[in-house]
């Protein structure tokens, strides 16, 4: 019998492929070859015969800075008729999808790889982590409690730039299933059938409208978001529960069973109205509705077929008498299944599971139930059943039995209960107060609220606070935004009543910048019967959000004010003495530039600490992260363990945007793969014991100063380059597709929060989106090389590098920050992007701007080599590396295609009837194509 190999054996490993990319170059070979193929058979030998032609002469350009090639290509494009430029814009934009598909395809072959041949615990897993802390001496009790206390949280958003249809989701859903066969031992026959069926699915995704039609409205997010809880979240998170208990034994010798379901699913779909006029009470309510039919819906299945596999007869075995009883209870009075009790059992659950999902909301449960029983009163009781039938089979020599499929059910039962996810809900605090304006004039209680400072406001908000009677009547006409505001609260009250306490447990308030604001979404609560003051209950935790640099300044002396308040230090011990911040990325990088946003969180989360640990209050942070760089995006695994110590503490929670939830969870094993991180960064930053010494602190002290000074040079830079200077709004709405973005169905939320083109109006969002686009990716790095250089320049040069130097090797909140940004720069291409600069028809203008963004584009690449030593974009990080370079050849075409698009739609637009919709289609398909090929660009 062939011996096992264990983790310690000194046999032969399983040989890696030497070339261990071989695999993949292999598969978007085969991807590419096939979409060949379709594009003959569908469009003719010529269409194919051009794009070829395309793709070989952008190649040149790329590789050989070749002039000669950009004349013929802009010529080669500029003669292509309408239909060819759809024809090949689809061409390539369907190559970045495939391309996309195989790369995720090799991460899990390459994971595999590894486990295969015993290599050494990655960094992001959670066996990695647990050897980091086992070997700094935490226990495993520590562990065990941390396990039991942690809430893990992301929390899906749908945001403007969101590109995918669900349509295509799915059809590259089963490309990606039909590549990874391709892995397996196949038989010629079983290999043509695999090739036949790839090559039916990407003619499908062929002959299937990529974009949509009409706009995006807030149903259709809802339902493009629960998309992906099938594919991953409803069974990896279970898994991944299973798989953590596991790890813990292997490495303390014990098994501890954690039931706290310290990862937990958040949404801000249907419940995020700042900004958004489409989102009020019915959204929550279609929401929660379909969110509730889904996870019913896996229920159903779940034990429909448990019901077949549990086929356990009490004449071979006994059962408990709790679980007898339970199938006593079983509507099914079949004598064929008279002595087996977890059929029976099974099919009564299934009966109540069945009532429950009616009394829900849920319209079409596809197998009827046996008889009828009771609904389940929440969640819990559900729960408590299927642990019924797991004490039963453990008892009764069937513990085997228990995993995966019971053991899954009643972990996802522990996570999801019966909403699925916590809907957030989120409010501007402009419009907390014209509410409650309006509520005081017609109460009577104050005439002009809005009027007052804000010690009078705090002063009025405290007085109502404590008044047993409520401002609002029923027999008073109040405006339409106040109606909507009071609605929204009336239906999170009713929600909560009928889906349990976690469907929606937290208010979120945009733009906080005073104590006030906080004060008024209690005393919103108060009016809505969501805060009981005799009581101090609070069902909503009001949530501030920081955003721009003014308010991360101003957050610490903000919470220290609210904290001190005694009725806010009551429900703040009733919520578990924790409260939770929220912090924006986006608005801080618009506002002041990648590295003063990114040093102004840093400091405001060092402040939080501080000001938290006095109260005696638990901090949670809530990270509101994009999909670029510039809007605090990057890999969350380093964004987690570089955030400031004694910030995470077993508590985080971080938004998932754009188009990073489709690269994240569209392939279960990936999204396995990305909660594993979520995970092993929060254990590891809340238990690794802090190692500092007072020299490490005093080095800590210096480098912080550094920072504060180049942040303050970046911050001057950026703020020069995009608010001060003449012309610049007008360059980046010529130079950027900013105006056909705003014009595509994207999403439901508007591009801009006012009909303006000032740049302080427009979305986060879709600034970061456009700069994508054009390939300038400015927000992620602009300020940055000038801020530097020039500091070091001020003093000492060698000294200052070499300080600069130290500030990369031992701080990682610095390291992170220089990575992402050498990310950012690897995809940031000026030749790309002075082809966008000639759209600016002012000549003078636009070779100003763009002469001044390629000046400090070479001085930040001159200064990020001095401090990293690194003269290639991604040294460290090579499979990112040859990643962006295999999409490049294809990606640049959509690039220079829009281009060309764009040229052609602002000439056609300036003549009235003379907008051609298939150019404007064509723009919007390469907007697509040049999203899916960046990746994090949401």
């Amino acid at each position: 019998m062939a011996k096992q190999l264990s983790a310690n054996d000194e046999s032969p490993r399983v040989e890696v492929n030497p070339d261990k990319d071989a695999p993949l170059k292999e598969d978007i070979r085969l991807l590419g070859r096939l979409l060949g193929d379709v594009l003959r058979d569908q469009e003719g030998e010529e269409v194919y015969a051009v794009v070829e032609t395309i793709r070989q002469t952008a190649v040149r350009f790329r590789r050989e800075a070749d002039a000669g090639a950009a004349k013929e290509l802009d010529g080669m494009l500029k003669i292509l008729t309408r239909e060819q430029t759809i024809s090949v814009v689809r061409a390539f934009s369907y190559f970045s999808h495939l391309a996309n598909i195989a790369e995720d395809q090799h991460h899990i072959r390459r994971r595999r790889a590894h486990l295969l041949a015993g290599s050494a615990p990655q960094q992001g897993s959670v066996i990695f982590a647990l050897d980091k802390l086992k070997k700094a001496g935490v226990k495993a009790d520590t562990v065990g409690e941390f396990f039991q206390q942690a809430l893990i949280s992301p929390v899906l958003t749908a945001h403007p730039t969101e590109v995918q249809r669900k349509s295509i989701l799915d059809a590259e859903h089963d490309i990606a299933r039909l590549l990874a066969e391709r892995d397996l031992p196949l038989t010629p026959k079983e290999q043509a059938a695999n090739l036949h069926l790839l090559r039916a699915r990407i003619a499908t995704l062929w002959q299937t409208r990529m974009l949509r039609y009409s706009k995006l409205t807030v149903a259709d997010e809802i339902e493009n978001a629960l998309s992906y809880y099938r594919i991953t979240f409803l069974r990896e998170l279970p898994g991944l529960y299973d798989d953590i208990e596991a790890d813990i034994a292997s490495h303390y010798g014990e098994r501890q069973a954690v039931d706290a379901p310290y990862v937990q699913m958040g949404s801000w779909i249907g419940g995020d109205r700042d900004g958004n006029p489409n989102v009020n009470g019915s959204t929550m309510e279609h929401a929660l509705t379909r969110q509730a039919t889904t996870i019913l819906d896996f229920y159903l299945e779940e034990a429909h077929t448990l019901g077949s596999e549990l086929s356990v007869s009490t004449l071979m075995i006994g059962c408990s008498p709790e679980l007898q009883a339970l199938a006593d209870r079983s509507p099914d009075t079949s004598d064929h299944r008279a002595d087996e009790p977890y059929r029976r059992a099974l099919i009564g659950i299934y009966a109540r599971l069945a009532s429950t999902a009616r009394a829900l909301g849920a319209t079409n449960i596809l197998r009827k139930e046996v008889g009828h029983a009771e609904p389940y009163a929440n969640a819990a009781e559900f729960g408590a059943d299927l642990q019924l039938l797991i004490d039963s089979l453990n008892a009764n020599h069937g513990a085997v039995l228990v995993q995966p499929r019971l053991s899954t059910l009643k972990r996802a039962a522990d996570i999801f209960g019966f909403h699925l996810a916590s809907l957030d809900m989120r409010q501007s605090s402009d419009i907390h107060e014209r509410v409650l304006a309006e509520l005081m004039a017609k109460a009577g209680a104050q005439a002009d609220y809005s009027a007052l400072d804000e010690d009078a406001k705090v002063a009025l908000l405290l007085s109502e606070l404590a008044q047993p009677r409520l401002l609002y009547s029923p027999y008073i006409s109040y405006s339409a935004e106040t109606n909507s505001e009071l609605g929204v609260l009336r239906a999170a009250r009713e929600i909560r009543a009928r889906y349990g306490a976690r469907a929606i447990r937290n208010y979120i308030i945009s733009h906080t910048e005073t104590v006030s604001d906080l004060l008024e979404v209690l005393l919103l609560q108060k009016e809505m019967g969501l805060l009981r003051i005799a009581e101090q209950e609070l069902d909503l935790m009001v949530i501030p959000l920081f955003e721009t640099i003014p308010d991360l300044q101003r957050a610490a002396g903000i919470m220290e004010a609210v904290m001190a308040i005694p009725l806010v230090k009551a429900l703040i011990a009733k919520q578990g003495q924790i409260q939770e911040v929220m912090l924006g990325y986006s608005d801080s990088n618009k506002d002041g530039g990648f590295l003063t946003s990114n040093w102004e969180l840093y400091k405001a989360e060092t402040h939080l600490v501080k000001v938290f640990e006095h109260a005696g209050v638990k901090l949670r942070l809530f990270h509101g992260r994009g999909g670029t760089v510039g809007r605090g995006g990057g890999p969350s695994y380093e964004a987690i363990l570089a955030q400031p110590h004694g910030t995470v503490n077993g508590q985080i929670r971080l938004t998932e945007q754009g188009e990073i939830i489709a690269s994240k969870f569209s392939n279960k094993d990936i999204g396995r793969r990305n909660l594993e991180l979520l995970v092993a960064a929060t254990l590891e930053a809340s238990l690794m014991p802090a190692t500092e010494d007072a020299a490490q602190l005093q080095q800590l002290r210096q480098f912080e100063t550094i920072m504060a000074e180049i942040s303050d040079r970046a911050y001057k830079a950026y703020r020069n380059l995009v608010y001060e200077t003449p012309g610049f709004t007008d360059y980046f709405f010529s130079a950027t597709p900013i105006a056909e973005i705003a014009e595509l169905n994207l999403g439901s939320r508007p591009a801009s929060r006012k009909s303006t083109k000032r740049i302080e109006d427009l979305r986060a969002i879709p600034w970061g989106f456009s700069w994508g686009q054009c390939r300038l990716l400015l927000p992620g790095w602009y300020g940055f090389g000038s801020a530097l250089g020039a500091w070091v320049a001020d003093g000492d040069q060698a000294e200052r590098l070499g300080q600069l130097q130290a500030m990369f090797r031992q701080w990682p909140f610095f390291a992170t920050l220089l990575s992402n940004m050498d990310m950012v720069l690897a995809k940031t291409d000026l030749a790309i992007a002075s082809r966008y600069a000639e759209l600016v028809q002012d000549k003078e203008l636009r070779e100003r701007i763009f002469n001044r963004i390629t000046e400090e584009h070479a001085n930040t690449l001159t200064i990020l080599q001095s401090i990293t030593g690194a003269t290639e974009r991604l040294a460290g990080n090579p499979l990112l590396a040859r990643s962006i370079q295999n999409r490049f050849a294809y990606l640049d075409p959509l690039n220079h295609l829009q281009v060309e698009l764009i040229k052609r739609h602002r000439a056609l637009s300036s003549e009235p009837g003379k907008a051609d919709a298939r150019v404007h289609r064509g723009i919007h398909l390469s907007i697509n194509g040049v999203a899916a090929g960046l990746r994090n660009t949401g």
